[in-house]
């Protein structure tokens, strides 16, 4: 039978909250299918405000995949403010669609991408307002099957209790398994219920089902071993890659956004992964191997987009854009193809040593000259060594005296607070690089107008990278830090005023590291949290660091641990870690091995251009690093006259 529409009951309240068109749906490229010509329905939801989930590209690129397959549909969901929550309680009205407005909970499965944990009591609020119950045991076949993916995925533990399965990994072939299942199931009759749709996508090896694992503790809190409870379920769980990224070339129908959002551009993803070895990215070591999309792949795709979308704007991503073999060829084809048109081109993310001038003016060639960002992290060559962050200062001194030299006036660093072995000296350099930016920028250009922006965040220890047995800088002594820091740049008579600083406290730092590196226990304090009141942790005028130390002290005694046994303890070689049991495909020993040569000051070389580090991914995964070049260019596009 058909769903109905919650938007007359919706419409009404509208005027009532901010920002009421963020829920009306009917963007440029959505889709909506009808209900009863599909036996497989999926509701995607980025558990943040709408504003920050349309642009996600995985959530749109796992939506239109399933609306491309017949008797499958696809729609979107995203974390409604406060104001229209508390009218939604008041009103009888349940989480619903953007697309069509259907309630949430008539849909068979949940599929929510966590980007960040810092989304998870969202998670808590849209289960509840969906009439679905927050433990995943208490659901019957009635209720969809809540599936997490995106990075937060790789460690599911502290949401386990919440969740039906998790899905580690590249998100294109994965959904497509698991509609295949569910529909197969269906198609069955249900036979043996919820339980045996979970146990067949569990078996696979491929889905982790949290409830058919055992976790079990020592006596000091630590966890003795995570065992599975029934016959046929994999003791870990391997993550999915997309090899071929030419064969999955979505968004080809990129979503145009009716209310205003942090992105506003036509995105491709250029290649995925990245090797360059950054000991602090998580990031970077569980989206090996590098597989990059061809250079015609590349322009077919973004002529595709701009052509449905009217963006005027291309960003060019991944995790190090400008290492792409052919990304001097890449922005040039692009330039020299879309120069009449005025289509801006940006690479988001940008190394020091990766970037030169060629490039730079080929993405600029329009006359835009907006600010440089680069990312040194740490401000002192031994802390640069600590990180594996093959960058000297000489690199960065010489990239932005190129920078300036050739027009531009603004350069932004960004930098890392609480690395481990950080001393305050390695923070205080900071103010002496910025000013030698600056001092140089003046020196080429024989001007004052020159502006360095430091922006500064808190590291926090993230699984599966050499740093998850680091210690975790405490609130208190990273606001110490920080405020040394800026007292310093303050001081600087000469340069202090054309250094902008930019930098978050230690708070939110803390609670992202107990969400990171937690165990399923941590799963009570965000509940607690949430019956609290407890909304958008990812945004400062919400957040509330009290009411999660207050939740946290009213739940962990019972265990024996507190926040900072997860957070600023250091963990030994032998322990085993919430998350051993999901499979990112790199080796323990061999992170381990790289967290004692962070210790030691010792680099590792990028292994796209060097002999194999023994990782693990390559041969564990039965993959490999692609890389180019092709060789081809840009054509048969053509140029617009």
């Amino acid at each position: 039978m058909p769903v109905e529409s919650v938007f007359p009951r919706l419409e009404a309240l509208l005027p009532h909250v901010q920002k009421p068109i963020q829920y009306v749906g009917g963007e440029l490229n959505s889709t909506v299918k009808p209900w009863d010509d599909c036996d497989v329905r999926w509701a995607l939801m980025y558990p943040d405000a709408y504003e920050v989930g349309l642009p996600n590209q995985g959530v749109q690129i796992l939506y239109e995949i399933l609306n491309e397959r017949e008797g499958v549909l696809a729609e979107r969901t995203y974390s409604v403010w406060p104001d229209l929550e508390k009218l939604m309680r008041e009103q009888g009205v349940p989480q619903f669609t953007v697309d069509s407005h259907r309630p949430v909970g008539a849909f068979d499965l949940l599929g929510v991408s966590f980007a960040t944990e810092l989304g998870y009591t969202n998670l808590l609020t849209a289960l509840d307002l969906s009439g679905i119950p927050l433990r995943a045991a208490d659901r019957t076949e009635e209720h969809p099957v809540v599936v997490a993916g995106g990075h937060a995925a790789f460690n599911p533990e502290p949401v386990a209790d919440f969740l039906d399965c998790a899905v580690l990994g590249d998100g294109e072939q994965a959904v497509l398994a698991v509609t295949e299942a569910v529909r197969a199931w269906k198609d069955e009759g249900r036979p043996g219920g919820r339980d045996e749709l979970l146990f067949r996508l569990a078996r696979t090896g491929g889905v982790y089902v949290p409830k058919f694992y055992d976790v079990e503790y020592h006596s000091d809190g630590r966890i003795a071993r995570v065992v599975p409870n029934r016959s046929g379920v994999p003791w870990r769980v391997a993550k999915h890659t997309v090899m071929d990224l030419d064969e999955w070339p979505y968004p080809k129908q990129p979503l145009v956004p009716l209310a205003e959002t942090v992105h506003e551009r036509m995105s491709v993803e250029i290649f995925r992964g990245c090797t360059r070895g950054c000991r602090f990215c998580q990031a970077g070591m569980i989206t090996r191997p590098v597989r990059e999309r061809t250079i015609t792949g590349i322009g077919e795709m973004v002529e595709r987009g701009l052509e449905a979308t009217g963006f005027e704007e291309v960003g060019l991503l991944s995790l190090s854009s400008a290492d792409h073999s052919e990304i001097g060829d890449i922005a040039k084809g692009l330039a020299d193809r879309y120069e009449n048109d005025k289509i801006g081109l940006s690479l988001p993310s940008t190394r020091v040593d990766a970037f030169n001038i060629d490039l730079a003016n080929e993405l600029t060639r329009n006359g835009r000259r907006s600010g440089l960002t680069f990312a040194p992290e740490g401000a002192t060559e031994r802390i640069r060594k600590v990180i594996n962050k093959m960058v000297s200062e000489e690199d960065l001194i010489r990239t932005v005296a190129t920078a300036y030299g050739n027009g531009w006036r603004q350069v932004k660093l960004y930098f890392m607070c609480g690395l481990p072995t950080e001393t305050d000296e390695d923070v205080l350099q900071i103010a002496d690089m910025a000013a030698k930016v600056i001092a140089k920028g003046r020196q080429v250009t024989g001007g004052n107008d020159i502006r360095c922006t430091v922006s500064i965040g808190g590291f926090v220890p993230k699984p599966h990278t050499p740093f998850q047995w680091a210690p975790q800088l405490s609130a208190e002594e990273t606001d110490r830090r920080l405020e040394k820091l800026r007292d310093r740049i303050r001081a600087d008579k000469q340069y202090g005023r054309n250094i902008g600083f930019r930098y978050h406290d230690g708070k939110p730092g803390i609670v992202e590291g107990l969400l990171s590196r937690g165990d399923r226990r941590i799963g009570e304090v965000i509940r607690a949290v949430w019956e609290a009141g407890g909304r958008f942790d990812g945004w400062r005028e919400y957040f509330s660091y009290d009411l999660w130390m207050e939740s946290a002290a009213k739940v962990l005694p019972q265990y024996g641990v507190d926040v900072d046994w997860y957070t600023t303890r250091e963990r030994g070689h032998e322990e085993v870690l919430p998350w051993d049991h999901l499979d990112s495909g790199l080796d323990k020993d061999w992170l381990w091995e790289d967290w004692q040569d962070a210790l030691d000051e010792q680099e590792v070389d990028d292994c796209r251009w060097t002999p194999c580090f023994d990782c693990g991914v390559c041969p564990g995964m039965g993959t490999e690093i692609q890389v180019g070049p092709t060789g081809k260019k840009l054509l048969p596009l053509t140029v617009i006259t």
